[in-house]
């Protein structure tokens, strides 16, 4: 077993796993986190405490006053920046550092079809944004623990990792956790068209086209009873308030 200071890849690695699994499995019996010990040549309780020593650089789990481990390293620091300063570059290549520890490439970890792909630039293209769309659709739903955060609803084919602001305005965050919601189809539909939105403080607001809908049980039992609910904060990762003040300008109908 590896011993001594960690490496770049293996802070990496260790840094894509805090993002794929909710806070309450980080634990050293976690089956995940006993593959990335194999990996990576560490023991299982070596690499749970490293997803604890990210976690208490989380602002979410700090609010609530959890602390994660109670001390890190810089190396843990430095990483948690990189990727908060370029979550689209540190997600692929924190993937590609996977790939190459299982003996893999990127697009056979990432259940890629490559025989239809054009060559080249474009090629590569695709492959980074398929690739970036997996880590974030997993990272959002992970910190959530697969549950919509406006039903509860708990099936993760039914569940959608939701950008608050669109994928196409804000390129810098579109990988970001923090630019997602976890919801299910429907209301993930509606959240993209406008028709619902979350408040900076985390409260369901629907528009008044659906208000308008108070006659129909199907608004009501779908839509309408959640008005002002509070959604489910996930553990870590909380969306910004900043990219909900968006959505509810600049994409809610109000």
């Amino acid at each position: 077993m590896a011993t001594g200071n960690w490496s770049r890849d293996e802070l990496i690695a260790a840094f894509n796993l805090y993002c794929k699994i909710p806070f309450g499995r980080i634990h050293n019996r976690n089956p995940e986190i006993l593959e990335l010990a194999d990996l990576i040549g560490r023991t299982a309780s070596a690499v749970s405490w490293k997803l604890a020593n990210f976690a208490r650089l989380d602002p979410t789990l700090q609010s609530r006053g959890i602390a994660g481990a109670s001390h890190g390293s810089k190396g843990e620091q430095k990483i948690w920046d990189e990727f908060n300063q370029d979550w689209d570059k540190l997600s692929f290549e924190s993937e590609q550092v996977l790939a190459r520890l299982s003996g893999k490439s990127v697009e056979e970890m990432a259940n890629i079809d490559v025989s239809d792909l054009p060559l080249g630039t474009e090629r590569e293209t695709t492959v980074r944004v398929r690739v970036n769309q997996g880590f974030f659709r997993s990272s959002v739903l992970a910190a959530y623990s697969n549950r919509c955060c406006i039903t509860g609803l708990a099936i993760p084919e039914l569940l959608n990792a939701s950008h608050i602001v669109p994928w196409s305005v804000d390129t810098r965050n579109r990988v970001n956790p923090r630019n997602g919601l976890c919801l299910n189809v429907l209301h993930d539909r509606a959240f993209d068209r406008g028709l619902l939105t979350i408040t900076p403080d985390y409260n369901v607001k629907l528009s008044s086209s659906v208000k308008k809908l108070h006659e129909a049980d199907a608004a009501t039992g779908f839509f309408l009873r959640y008005e002002n609910a509070r959604i489910a904060v996930p553990d870590k990762f909380a969306p910004d308030p900043r990219f909900l003040e968006y959505h509810a300008n600049h994409v809610f109908r109000g």
